[in-house]
């Protein structure tokens, strides 16, 4: 069975009329404001390596310029790269003819715009069969498939409104609908709720993480804030003027930053909703007794039900139910509290 994983390898791209020619000085060490400067070319992605696994959610976050929003175009090469390979179940995307690529783009693809990407004209319902439709598909299975991921999403009752008459988390609604009705194993979302208002952001996200437990989707989701990163992200990929300064699991980035540009990132973040009761839990002693906590739950939500039952002492267990360690109220308090610095990591 495909495993529908994304494989980034040694990918560059340089803007500019003979990028290939500037790819062998970049890799020797040439930057970008070099690059720009001598030759007049532009560097947008430098030797990119990511693994992005099946069936998972990979966060490409930076900040502006960062090149995240051109590697997401190289998944299904809106951007052709200069250098490199974007391998799809081991396929590269980039030596694919005008035909494969047209079929991949239609049947194995799906984007989620941030500024919505609706057709003005067009209702809820079409819109949301606009990509079954280029795909030929009969009206009837069209409009079945979409009506039933436009309830999904929370619009039932609005299938005959216009975008106009909708809210902007409503607009994303339809275009995620859209996206899903298409039924494709990849899942493209650039800055998708960037432009929404915090609390209905945080909405959005809560529909895309319920509806990915249930449809296991390769998703790659593009975004500039790094709460969203961690909260949506199963590998966090962090990109820095066109290269990858870090990537791993949301614990893994905010225990152990690889530099001072990523610690500037992590220092705010609140790490009981990121850090795991196992990353801190110490050796059971004797046989446990009382309340248990799966791995796996954050250190926020333990302190929260070691509170509500009134204890300070719990043991953690495993998915099979088997007592692994043992954790405290005031080991959860002091990991909250006490934030890692990449200097400290160094001199360790």
């Amino acid at each position: 069975m495909a495993s529908h994983a994304i494989e980034v390898k040694n990918l560059y791209k340089i803007f500019g009329p003979r990028g290939e020619d500037y790819v062998k000085l970049v890799e020797k060490g040439m930057g970008k404001a070099e690059l720009n400067e001598k030759h007049g070319h532009v560097l947008g992605l430098q030797d990119i390596n990511i693994s992005m696994p099946g069936g998972c959610i990979t966060v490409v976050m930076g900040l502006s310029g960062s090149g995240k929003s051109t590697l997401i175009r190289h998944i299904n090469r809106l951007i052709d790269p200069t250098a490199g390979e974007v391998l799809y179940d081991g396929v590269d995307v980039c030596k694919m003819n005008e035909n494969d690529l047209r079929s991949f783009r239609r049947h194995k693809t799906a984007m989620v715009f941030q500024k919505f990407a609706l057709l003005p004209h067009r209702t809820v319902l079409e819109n949301t069969i606009y990509g079954l439709e280029i795909q030929g598909i009969d009206r009837r299975e069209s409009e079945k498939r979409a009506l039933g991921w436009i309830d999904r999403v929370g619009l039932q009752g609005f299938e005959k409104h216009y975008p106009n008459q909708l809210s902007g988390g409503m607009q994303q609604r339809v275009g995620l609908a859209r996206a899903l009705t298409n039924d494709a194993d990849i899942l493209l979302m650039d800055e998708a709720y960037s432009a929404l208002d915090p609390l209905i952001r945080v909405d959005m996200q809560s529909v895309l993480l319920e509806l990915q437990k249930e449809l296991k989707k390769t998703v790659v989701f593009i975004t500039h804030d790094l709460d969203e990163a961690l909260r949506l992200g199963d590998k966090i990929a962090i990109l820095r003027d066109g290269h990858v300064v870090q990537q791993g699991t949301g614990q893994e980035i905010v225990l152990s930053p690889a530099d001072d540009y990523i610690t500037a990132f992590v220092q705010e973040v609140n790490r009981g909703r990121v850090i795991n009761v196992e990353t801190i839990m110490r050796p059971l002693s004797g046989n446990p007794e009382g309340l248990s906590l799966a791995a796996g739950t954050v250190l926020e939500t333990a302190a929260r039900t070691m509170t509500g039952a009134h204890i300070s002492n719990a043991h953690v267990v495993d998915a099979n139910g088997r007592p692994i360690g043992a954790i405290d109220l005031q080991m959860i308090i002091s990991a909250m509290v006490t934030p890692v610095k990449h200097t400290d990591l160094q001199a360790a």
